[in-house]
């Protein structure tokens, strides 16, 4: 599903804007994140090193706000019946997610964030981490290194080792 959405965003910007905003306007984003950040980079050969830090940065942005911020929105928009019932779906399929980070604490929302899956990632932990009230000193530092971690995991698959070895097999 990132591979689709990274080459819908390429296919709708490239040649419009700079690549290197493309690939941070898609990490930004939840459910692609850093990691269609980086298959979006490769898509349009922005430098490794490039990629890693534009990645970085744009799925870090968001953080800080749900950390801090969250739980007044989603307040906020339950006053509303139809958010009232988007906000019961997502909090509670995050709250499903949730159960390592509780039982394994900073170690839990590192492994969480680290791990570039769907449905793993800064957003959905910054997001347990607000609805579990853990302190933003702690866990932002942790979301952080997670999202670094998952940014060497996916530098090794889009640019590196697997993804070499992924070219020789297809």
């Amino acid at each position: 599903m990132a591979e689709t959405l990274a080459q819908y965003f390429v296919d709708f910007f490239q040649n419009k804007i700079p690549n290197e905003l493309i690939v941070f306007i898609v990490s930004l984003f939840p459910v692609l994140e850093l990691r269609g950040g980086m298959i979006v980079a490769k898509l349009l050969d922005v430098p490794f090193l490039s990629a890693f830090v534009i990645s970085f940065i744009g799925n870090m942005v968001p953080i800080p706000f749900i950390l801090l911020f969250i739980k007044k929105i989603f307040a906020w928009l339950r006053r509303f019946p139809r958010w009232s019932k988007i906000i019961d779906k997502l909090e509670t399929r995050s709250m499903n997610k949730s159960d390592k980070i509780e039982k394994y604490k900073e170690w839990g929302l590192l492994i969480f964030v680290a791990i570039p899956l769907p449905g793993t990632g800064g957003w959905t932990g910054a997001l347990i981490a607000a609805l579990l009230d853990l302190r933003i000193k702690k866990s932002l530092p942790i979301i952080a290194l997670g999202v670094f971690l998952a940014g060497v995991i996916m530098s090794l698959v889009v640019y590196g080792m697997f993804g070499g070895l992924a070219r020789l097999f297809a």
